[in-house]
């Protein structure tokens, strides 16, 4: 399964209520720590599948939803466990980094 792709239009359906861990990654077309943490953030998609959903939220094409979380520089990511944060992580991570963070949290 591939990453979701999020809008301010859809935060509510794919995030808050979704029943599932809801990794969210704040990002921007012109960030290039977002696109080397891209690939990794893919490869996270497939593998917690059964478990977790991987969204994507272009910050410049939805200015309202990293508004609301407060996100001030990106990359930024934040889990979400029935609508509520359950932690944040900003910058660039290695792939082992990011599995162990959310294997503490799911």
């Amino acid at each position: 399964m591939s990453m979701v792709k999020i809008s301010d239009d859809t935060f509510e359906y794919d995030v808050i209520k979704c029943k599932k861990v809801v990794l969210v990654d704040f990002w921007a077309e012109w960030c290039g720590p977002c696109k080397q943490i891209a690939p990794i953030l893919e490869e996270i998609a497939e593998e917690y599948a059964s478990k977790l959903t991987v969204g994507k939220i272009d910050v410049d094409e939805n200015p309202e939803t990293p508004s609301k979380y407060q996100v001030r520089g990106i990359p930024t990511m934040i889990l979400f466990n029935n609508g509520d944060i359950v932690d944040t992580r900003v910058g660039v991570s290695s792939k082992k980094d990011l599995s162990d963070w959310i294997n503490q949290h799911i």
